[in-house]
């Protein structure tokens, strides 16, 4: 099992794994199966394609923060919202990955290149729309001024009080704030380490899971394996029509039967996604952190699945990461 630990401690770095969809343990195609079991009509094709800008939406958000605590913010140019301020954001083009996605956003709307270095939030709303909270370093441009307006913004500034400002959407604050804690905290407290979306091509929209528990009897971590072919992390299609929380319920209640123990997700530890060849592979896979409440022998667990004990130091790393602030926060809207 040391191929095992090592993909545990990939994901624990951030780095990819890219063996979700061979691996791919419950499918669209079988939730929707289960589904019309109960007399339900499926909300989703089984056959469901991810694609940019169709029928999945991808945001890009670029929030930076300076050596004053000062955020950059950008003046909107759009006829619906002319004259009010927002982070440098916007949709993600065809062909195009996360960061490529952000640094283009910012650059256009703010006139500063920007250099990313971590994500700070995952959102996600109803299972094909997701927006990505980057932050980074100015490594270059110009701030743009009024008379560089364009389409794509009116000007840029620094600003260390956002009430000054008339915002379009009240939704920042919570992005600013983190963004300003995460600055803040380097070097002296806890947080996750720099985690960037690796550039690893999916066709689906995916969630792989590093589910951890304690075994009583001898206080020792274990994690969820799946035994459904070659044995690997639990991995579910998302399902773009329904609440992410909603398709992680049906999944855990699809391992671990209709009475699942008390548990809780916390957070993000890896992101793979690739727009490259264009209009071929827009999917994504998110590594998602789950910690059960109680102890390994009350959890039952259904065939197919089994549970693997962890080297100590492993062991610790996970129980670890399971604090505020070790995982990237993934927010589900709706």
């Amino acid at each position: 099992m040391d191929g095992i630990e090592a993909n545990v401690r990939r994901v624990l770095s951030g780095q990819a794994l890219g063996d979700s969809e061979e691996f791919c343990d419950f499918t669209l195609e079988e939730q929707n199966e289960a589904t019309v079991a109960k007399g339900v009509a499926p909300a989703a094709a089984s056959d469901f394609v991810p694609v940019v800008k169709s029928t999945v939406t991808y945001i890009v958000v670029g929030v930076l923060v300076n050596e004053q605590d000062e955020v950059l913010m950008m003046q909107e140019a759009k006829s619906s919202c002319a004259g009010k301020w927002y982070l440098p954001a916007g949709r993600m083009e065809p062909g195009e990955d996360i960061q490529e996605a952000v640094k283009r956003e910012v650059l256009e709307e703010t006139g500063l290149e920007m250099e990313p270095t971590t994500l700070l939030l995952v959102e996600c709303a109803s299972g094909s729309w997701f927006r990505f909270v980057v932050t980074g370093n100015v490594t270059g441009g110009t701030l743009k001024t009024p008379k560089d307006a364009d389409s794509e913004s009116l000007q840029a500034k620094w600003v260390r009080d956002l009430g000054e400002l008339s915002l379009r959407a009240d939704d920042i604050h919570g992005i600013v704030e983190r963004a300003r804690s995460f600055a803040a905290a380097r070097g002296r407290e806890p947080w996750h380490a720099d985690v960037l979306p690796a550039l690893v091509p999916h066709a689906k929209l995916l969630f792989r899971l590093v589910v951890c528990v304690r075994k009583k009897s001898n206080n020792q971590v274990h994690i969820l394996l799946s035994e459904k072919t070659e044995i690997h992390l639990p991995v579910c299609e998302i399902n773009p029509s329904r609440n992410f929380h909603s398709t992680l319920k049906k999944y855990m209640m699809n391992i671990f039967g209709a009475d699942v123990p008390p548990h809780k997700p916390h957070g993000i530890l890896s992101v793979e996604h690739s727009g490259k060849p264009e209009g071929v592979h827009d999917g994504v896979c998110l590594t998602v952190l789950v910690s059960f409440r109680v102890p390994l022998e009350d959890v039952g667990i259904i065939d197919k699945y089994t549970w693997l004990e962890v080297s100590q130091d492993l062991g610790n790393e996970l129980i670890g990461r399971l604090r505020r602030n070790l995982a990237v926060p993934l927010h589900v809207i709706r």
